[in-house]
């Protein structure tokens, strides 16, 4: 007879060890649970809301199969059922990633055993989902954009500072007028990146695109340093700050505008886009991973390998030998 030994409460219930598992996952209280998981993690809302999300399928699942103690073959179960309902590899990872931080914590608190440890998630590709604009096609969008209007010197300032600095949508949002400032004999932007609560990063910003911005600004009449770099001038929300969703209406907008209407052509084809041609014209892989702010430099190697790959002349030599 396997004997059972008390071990906490957990939001009143007592919890008990069988062996080495302590908790009954139908039977505890998910919620407190994920509560206590949320001041492990430390994270930002966006990311405690991702792993909420994630971590709601997870228990789905073992709440379907009638799973009360899973082990390493359920979550490996988990992640061919995540492959067979057709989800995105992008997506299997981020949903076995939040279930391997979620043991990691049940096992730091005695709670359950880390039975995730060595379960891999999906496999990647080393290709990006969106594509990037050429020196010349990145030109032309923003030839395209009318600067005679408000909107479109803020849509041109904007567009131009993406497609040089790589700012993410998030980022742009998160702008203020007071985060221009100098360094040195330079003009910088500093940003909040993601996932952090600081405006901490610091991006050269080009000449033309001070221009832009300093243009805007004055047509703007902007007075207040504090009020958002890019703001709404629709009835509802004139003056507040833009969104991630209408900053990437906009930049769709005007890739379609200029003839570019494509799937893989989005508002992230603008980071895309300045690392691509920062590494083109003579940007070291370290610069590059400076001005993306990239924890990894594996990630901005990625842009490189793509850039190879363009490069190779094989296909040219094939078609020499057949067509010439």
């Amino acid at each position: 007879m396997v004997e059972i030994k008390p071990i906490r409460k957990i939001s009143g219930e007592l919890v008990t060890s069988i062996g080495s598992k302590q908790l009954d996952f139908q039977h505890s209280n998910l919620d407190d649970l994920f509560d206590k998981f949320v001041i492990f993690i430390d994270g930002s809302p966006n990311t405690v809301r991702t792993y909420r999300t994630s971590l709601k399928q997870w228990f789905i699942y073992m709440k379907e199969k009638g799973i009360t103690h899973p082990d390493p073959d359920t979550v490996r179960q988990y992640r061919e059922f995540l492959k067979a309902s057709g989800k995105k590899p992008t997506t299997i990872q981020n949903y076995i990633v939040a279930v391997k931080r979620f043991f990691e914590w049940t096992e730091e608190e005695q709670l359950y055993p880390n039975i995730a440890r060595y379960v891999k998630g999906a496999k990647i590709g080393k290709n990006f989902k969106k594509d990037y604009l050429t020196s010349k096609q990145a030109k032309k969008v923003l030839q395209d954009i009318d600067q005679s209007t408000l909107i479109g010197k803020r849509n041109y300032a904007m567009l131009a500072l993406m497609l040089t600095m790589g700012l993410r949508t998030i980022e742009v949002s998160r702008a203020n007028i007071e985060d221009i400032r100098t360094s040195g004999d330079a003009t910088v932007l500093y940003v909040q990146g993601k996932g952090h609560i600081e405006k901490d990063a610091v991006v050269r910003m080009p000449e033309h695109v001070e221009e832009a911005l300093r243009a805007y600004l004055s047509e703007r009449k902007a007075s207040d340093l504090k009020q958002p770099l890019f703001a709404s001038t629709s009835n509802n929300n004139a003056g507040k700050r833009l969104t991630t969703r209408s900053i990437s209406g906009i930049v769709k907008h005007a890739f379609i505008s200029a003839g570019f209407n494509s799937p893989k052509l989005t508002a992230h084809s603008t980071r895309h886009t300045a690392a691509t041609l920062s590494l083109l014209n003579g940007a070291t892989l370290q610069q590059t991973q400076e001005l993306l702010r990239h924890k990894n430099m594996q990630t901005t190697e990625i842009y490189a390998h793509n850039i190879d790959a363009s490069k190779n002349p094989a296909s040219s030599q094939v078609d020499k030998a057949i067509f010439s």
